[in-house]
């Protein structure tokens, strides 16, 4: 059996790099874990993926919107 507790544990900070913010994101080793999925980041910049519950937190100063 296979345990999800490392995974739904996970914290990444992401920074303007990394937007638009999918999970996984490129590169992760769990990239065929679950469908990719939009995180949008709230306004303290933070965002859990609703399938693997990973924290992401936005490092630095969050880009003003455009609309």
């Amino acid at each position: 059996i296979v345990s999800n507790e490392n995974i739904t544990q996970r914290y990444i900070e992401v920074t303007a790099h990394d937007l638009p913010l999918t999970c996984p994101m490129p590169g992760m080793s769990l990239w065929d874990a679950h469908p990719k999925v939009m995180i949008p980041l709230n306004h303290g910049g933070e965002a859990r993926c609703p399938y693997c519950g990973t924290l992401y937190k936005f490092k630095g100063e969050l880009p003003k919107a455009h609309h």
